[in-house]
């Protein structure tokens, strides 16, 4: 089953770019010429990607009706407008990545690399293989321990059949062990909801890397509905912290997408997950790490003193999407981020790109103070 992906445009130009371009990335385009036949198509199939020339009548009913479409929230939405047209006006309708007029093959080209990206990432984490596997739960406050069976396992979590009598909430810590694998997967995991017939479902939280590909390789290998992954994405590291970092890249993905970061310089190779919080198009994104072990922040300390000592040494990194975060995005900073500049760049009050980069400029002027934290410049 290929990508789908649903237009809302009138323009004939504009279709035929699409059309060639998206058919060239294997993504099947469905076009609307009017938003009441979107909306129709939007509560009825399943779209990968939404699509919408805001010069359309109804552009905006329908960017925020497919956030609400039950089928269709997950969908990655690009907003087609002019270059006149404010970024955050169309970011509040509901838009992931913007497509400026005139539309040419190349720029649409560019821009979905990443949209496409996003949007198999997005459909991998959806798809979910029913499998009765044990799993072994314990209560880290209470120490009680249970065993349930899975009903279907996805990327981001399962469904279970609980012991009767039993009604368990909150966060646990689960063990398991996917069919053909070698290895048990240890992870903490919350109740996110509760069927019929002592049915349940588990959320995965703070996903080590190591299991997120186990995870995600047995799924492939057993679900007809997940795709082969898009290679990783290179991109320029231009400033890093403990905290963060920004990176250079054409087409960068829009606020709360969860990515993983591969970084290599010297010897020294890190892999780290996390949330995109700044976002420039056409220019880069930044990126907070989600440290959930000790490990992982001692590999980047590491990585940092390496850049830190040389400083004409230009890194190697790639960097893949792993879906939208769920749940409101953090609008003010967390206690550790007034110990970190670039966080805090990250979580001020909105800048434009220019004075964005002009405050990154200054940063680099700085000392710099690995140890607690502060940003270095990746580059001369």
């Amino acid at each position: 089953m290929g990508l789908k992906a649903l237009l809302l445009c009138s323009d004939e130009k504009i279709v035929r770019v699409l059309r060639r371009v998206l058919g060239d990335l294997d993504i099947e385009l469905h076009v609307c010429a009017d938003a009441d036949s979107a909306l129709y198509r939007l509560t009825r199939r399943r779209f990968e990607g939404i699509i919408v020339d805001c010069a359309a009548e109804g552009a905006s009913q329908v960017l925020r009706s497919a956030r609400s479409a039950p089928c269709n929230k997950q969908a990655v939405a690009v907003a087609i407008v002019e270059p006149a047209v404010g970024l955050r006006q169309v970011f509040a309708l509901g838009a992931h990545f913007v497509l400026y007029k005139p539309v040419s093959g190349e720029r649409v080209k560019s821009s979905f690399r990443a949209a496409r990206a996003l949007m198999k990432s997005e459909r991998r984490r959806n798809a979910r293989v029913a499998v009765e596997i044990p799993v072994t739960m314990q209560d880290p406050t209470l120490g009680d321990s249970m065993r349930v069976t899975t009903i279907d396992v996805s990327e981001g979590g399962m469904a279970v059949r609980l012991p009767k009598r039993r009604r368990p909430s909150g966060r646990w810590q689960i063990s398991f062990a996917l069919p053909g694998t070698p290895s048990f997967i240890d992870l903490p995991a919350e109740f996110a909801w509760e069927g019929a017939r002592e049915q349940a479902g588990l959320r995965f939280l703070e996903t080590s890397p190591q299991a997120m590909q186990q995870l995600r390789d047995w799924l492939t290998q057993n679900s007809a509905e997940v795709e082969p992954e898009d290679p990783p994405i290179r991109c320029q590291l231009t400033d890093l912290s403990l905290g963060g970092c920004y990176l250079e890249i054409a087409s960068p993905f829009p606020l709360s997408t969860r990515i993983t970061l591969s970084m290599r310089a010297a010897g020294v190779e890190v892999r780290a997950q996390g949330v995109v919080r700044v976002m420039h198009p056409d220019k880069g994104m930044g990126v907070e790490f989600k440290l959930s072990t000790a490990e992982h922040r001692v590999a980047v300390e590491k990585f940092l003193a390496v850049l830190t000592e040389n400083r004409g040494l230009l890194p190697e990194l790639l960097v893949q999407p792993e879906g939208l975060e769920t749940g409101p995005t953090l609008v003010v900073p967390r206690a550790t981020s007034s110990e970190d500049p670039l966080l805090q760049l990250f979580y001020e009050e909105p800048l434009s790109a220019d004075e964005f980069h002009e405050a990154l400029r200054g940063q680099r002027l700085k000392p710099i103070a690995a140890a607690q934290g502060g940003a270095a410049g990746a580059r001369a």
